[in-house]
């Protein structure tokens, strides 16, 4: 008896490369997209981190027996001695206000812009994808990311 070798028409076989095209042209934007998506989750993150340590100096501020009417300008967190806005307590935008009261912002350069305001950029630069950290007493955080 005789027995036929079986197997995959050219028909067959262009028909699966044609959809396996199909699908890569659909899926390749989707993993190309995520670097902007962590960029911005990076942005958030450390949004969030400049928040809690506001808040933590702000705290440490009155423990130490400072109010609103005092003209101390630093409090002391973990040891360090952080730099603050007198009366609020709140961290100064400057290395050794911001910067000091954050425990790691590494990937991350802080720039002094004026007085008032720091901008923390990622260490390789990102056009308009930054954070900005303006001291008060109510410190504003917040994120550009239309060119993450």
């Amino acid at each position: 008896m005789r027995t036929r070798n079986q197997g995959f028409t050219l028909v067959e076989l262009i028909v699966v490369i044609v959809l396996l095209g199909i699908l890569a042209a659909v899926a390749l934007p989707q993993f190309t997209d995520q670097s902007a998506r962590a960029r911005t989750a990076a942005l958030q993150g450390l949004q969030g981190a400049i928040q809690s340590a506001s808040m933590l100096a702000k705290a440490a501020y009155r423990a130490e027996g400072n109010s609103s009417n005092s003209t101390v300008t630093t409090t002391t967190m973990d040891g360090q001695s952080v730099v603050v806005v007198a009366g609020s307590g709140t961290p100064a935008a400057t290395t050794a206000g911001i910067g000091a009261a954050l425990s790691n912002y590494s990937g991350f350069s802080l720039a002094t812009t004026t007085t008032t305001v720091t901008t923390f950029n990622f260490s390789t630069a990102v056009a308009n994808c930054f954070l900005t950290y303006t001291q008060g007493t109510v410190p504003t955080v917040s994120i550009t990311t239309s060119g993450c």
